[in-house]
């Protein structure tokens, strides 16, 4: 049986290993361990309840008052297709409606397991000229990337903007 819960900073290793697996086939951008622990607080994990172990992962990430983008969703490759993903994904909406956020986006190459969840393909930055504006004083390269900024475009990986509105 797999359960989810939010992350704990004991979990980051298992995190660190699950991303580290999906960048390797570039499903994933790499993360560094430091913004791993300083954004624990943003993951929620699956776990085997049988061994105990973290199987899964997925993040979110608040950009704006009524704006946040979903994270890291990915599963260690021997329990995929299990409904693992999708039940990191409903904790993940369901914290941000929890929250108060009412739009939530992706960038992703899985729009068909986004897509089953109610996310829509989009084009271009879906915020306000102010919002963006403020956006663009942040450091956060997930943020850059939202923004589509030239900064960052060595870094991309040609994948789908995806938005949901809760």
């Amino acid at each position: 049986m797999i359960h989810t819960r939010p992350a704990r900073t004991s979990d980051i290793k298992a995190i660190r290993a699950i991303i580290d697996s999906h960048f390797e086939n570039g499903r994933l951008l790499k993360k560094e361990t430091v913004t791993l622990y300083e954004s624990v607080q943003e993951f929620i994990v699956a776990v085997d309840e049988e061994s105990g172990e973290v199987v899964g992962c997925g993040a979110l990430h608040v950009l704006w008052e009524d704006l946040a983008e979903v994270r890291s969703v990915a599963v260690r490759d021997e329990f995929r297709g299990k409904g693992i993903g999708h039940s990191i994904l409903n904790a993940v909406i369901e914290r941000a409606s929890e929250i108060g956020v009412k739009r939530i986006f992706c960038l992703t190459f899985e729009t068909a397991f986004f897509g089953s969840v109610g996310f829509q393909e989009i084009q271009g930055t879906p915020v306000d000229p102010e919002v963006y504006d403020e956006l663009l004083r942040s450091y956060d390269a997930g943020v850059a990337e939202f923004l589509d900024l030239e900064s960052v475009k060595p870094n991309t990986l040609g994948n789908t903007r995806m938005l949901k509105i809760l």
